[in-house]
């Protein structure tokens, strides 16, 4: 029989329809539930009835619900269920609180359907959506569990403490508190702020495809607290339900100690695939840091994150992903951030001089650093003007004091060179610090001064970093500067100018640390060979003294004496590699310590908590062999003024 042409495409849609309306009426999807209690809980999705199954066939995550095809958040293949050539099987996931209902759907997909143009971050093609076998009911969470998402923040005030979290509706919620879990008799309200899809300055972060609902977020400041006590405290109301009961310590005025850990380029793991890469080692990072606070007890510490946050970049439901991830840690130590690319970079940014062309682009994924600047509220009130309808940007610079260190972040995307607004907070902040009540300044931003990596694209920046913030770090000895965006851990001598300096009284410069390790899995290679681009130099320039591609954080212990920092891998949490500086400039590298006069001096007079004890005690033994050898050298060297060399890499 001949058709008529035009009838042609209409029979070619109306085949393949029944096509695809035969093979999904036989498959079938179903969940384990369709309530959820509260974020992270698990739940299973089951599927049979597919046949001759593709090794594509893909099961997609959505929410809310009624997205279209395109628009999930998530997928995995269904090649991942040990069953599947069967036609059957089925996956378990933990689901986030995204204030919305989810659904699931099964598509069928084979390789002659890829489309190498749509790839996600990966660039691995993203599933297409043509042929939907089937879709499940509804799942959504249940009401009246209480707000999510709650972290911490010192405000720069004595006895005080900020707590923030994310409720759906917005509607009244308070922070109850006291001394023990039976008597938080004491109350305070919340201020409530909302960010909008027309907020977002580009794509993803303002199409349908990135924006998701990001809740309200509360923000209520605890008051009143006395020094170096554990309170109790929860978020809520009663009409909404109130969360768990957490708790942390209050910070001391005249602390003789200090504890933090501190790391940069941490992100987010999901259980699922999604359209940018996810930092699965990021799990380890916050298991880790989690072992360490617990350990302890009732000593207050902090959390310092130097930017490359979530690594959301435009799709909104990350974030919610790293809040859940963090919450453990970030309800019971304050967590402190400073601004990174992934947050803040795009194309029309404010800022953008001539030189920095090959330094900023849009690695913000069109967020222009809305969700951080309202998610988090750090000390202080640095803002700039975003030059759109969206809310200045946020949490710039500023600096406060805990126990014997003076810590400042400043922002390495926002104007920094001399006469700027942040220029000049550095310059007085730095002038203005009283070293007998803290000995010791850090100074944290997210872009490296000092790197051996193969990072030529910043190489305009770091010219500028180094002839603007330099000699404020060097005039005013700061102690040590924490950098990240380079995914690896990497320390250095005390450098001024590329110089390693004497370890000393008279001379103290900065240490530089690179600590970008804690779970952004792309890893740069260290500097290059001049002839052979594609092998790094081995060993490395004689200021790099430890390089490692270990993923890990660095603990950090400070009492009036000495302040020590020791980097701690995720596969083992062990340390690898231990630096520490006196207050009077001297530097122990590697737990030994060559004074001007050339003297091997072990210290064995400072206050250590556990790990540091454990980790000066496991250092110690692996050097022990190296100083031994070495130590004649060692002296003969520091007659004639220290030498730095490089100790060890720990590659991996």
């Amino acid at each position: 029989m001949i058709f008529p042409s035009n009838l042609i495409p209409f029979l070619s849609f109306l085949s393949l329809f029944l096509i695809q309306f035969s093979s999904s009426s036989q498959v079938s999807i179903s969940v384990t539930t369709k309530s959820i209690p509260k974020s992270g809980d698990p739940i299973t999705i089951q599927w049979s009835g597919i046949d001759s199954p593709s090794k594509l066939d893909w099961l997609g995550i959505y929410s809310p619900a009624n997205s279209s095809h395109q628009n999930f958040i998530g997928y995995f293949f269904l090649s991942s269920s040990p069953e599947w050539e069967s036609g059957s099987g089925s996956i378990t996931l933990p689901l986030i609180n995204l204030r919305s209902d989810y659904q699931f759907r099964v598509f069928h997909w084979v390789d002659s359907e890829i489309n190498p143009k749509k790839q996600d971050h990966d660039h691995n093609p993203l599933p297409g959506t043509r042929h939907l076998l089937a879709q499940s009911e509804t799942v959504r969470f249940e009401t009246g569990r209480g707000p999510e998402q709650v972290h911490l923040a010192l405000t720069g005030m004595a006895g005080e403490m900020r707590v923030m979290f994310v409720t759906h509706d917005g509607s009244e919620s308070s922070v109850k508190y006291g001394s023990t879990r039976n008597e938080m008799d004491r109350v305070v309200g919340t201020q409530v702020a909302r960010y909008e899809r027309e907020d977002m300055c580009d794509s993803p972060a303002n199409q349908s495809i990135g924006w998701r609902d990001p809740g309200y977020i509360h923000d209520g400041v605890m008051i009143g607290l006395e020094e170096g006590r554990r309170y109790y405290y929860q978020v809520g109301s009663d009409s909404g339900g109130w969360s768990t009961i957490y708790s942390f310590v209050s910070q001391t005025g005249d602390s003789s100690e200090t504890y933090g850990f501190l790391f940069g380029d941490m992100g987010t793991a999901t259980p699922y695939s999604t359209f940018v890469r996810t930092q699965d080692e990021s799990i380890s990072t916050i298991k880790w840091i989690n072992r360490d606070i617990e350990a302890l007890g009732n000593k207050p510490a902090m959390i310092s994150h130097i930017g490359d946050i979530s690594y959301a970049r435009g799709y909104s439901w990350l974030w919610d992903n790293f809040f859940n991830q963090i919450e453990p840690v970030a309800s019971k130590v304050p967590y402190h951030v400073c601004i990174g690319n992934h947050e803040y970079d795009w194309l029309s940014q404010p800022w953008k001089p001539d030189w920095s062309y090959s330094v900023y682009g849009k690695d913000g994924g069109g967020e222009c650093g809305v969700p951080y600047s309202l998610r988090f509220h750090m000390p202080g009130n640095s803002l700039e003007p975003t030059g759109t309808r969206a809310p200045a940007t946020r949490n710039l610079y500023y600096s406060f004091d805990m126990g014997v260190v003076h810590f400042v972040y400043f922002s390495t995307e926002t104007n920094f060179l001399s006469g700027s607004k942040q220029y000049e907070f550095l310059k007085n902040d730095l002038e203005s610090v009283d070293r007998n009540r803290t000995p010791f300044i850090v100074v944290q931003g997210h872009r490296p001064m000092y790197t051996t990596s193969y990072e030529t694209r910043d190489t305009p920046f770091r010219e500028r970093l180094l002839a603007h913030l330099e000699p404020l770090f060097v005039k005013n000895k700061v102690t040590l500067a924490f950098w990240g965006h380079v995914h690896r851990y990497e320390r250095f001598c005390p450098l001024n100018n590329f110089t390693c300096g004497i370890s000393g009284v008279n001379e103290s410069f900065p240490v530089h640390m690179v600590i970008g390790m804690a779970g952004q899995d792309w890893q740069p290679i260290w500097q290059p060979r001049p002839d052979h681009l594609t092998d790094p130099i081995f060993p490395q320039p004689v200021r790099s003294l430890f390089r490692g591609g270990v993923f890990g954080y660095v603990r950090l212990f400070g009492n009036k004496e000495k302040l020590t920092v020791s980097y701690v891998g995720n596969h083992d949490g062990e340390v690898h590699d231990v630096v520490e500086i006196l207050a009077s400039g001297q530097v122990f590298n590697g737990g030994h310590v060559t004074s001007e006069s050339g003297e091997l001096n072990l210290n064995s007079n400072s206050t250590f908590t556990w790990y540091v004890k454990v980790a000066s005690l496991l250092v110690l033994g692996a050097f022990l062999g190296y100083v031994l050898g070495f130590v004649s050298r060692l002296r003969k060297d520091g007659a004639l003024g220290t030498k730095w060399t490089p100790v060890k890499s720990d590659d991996a």
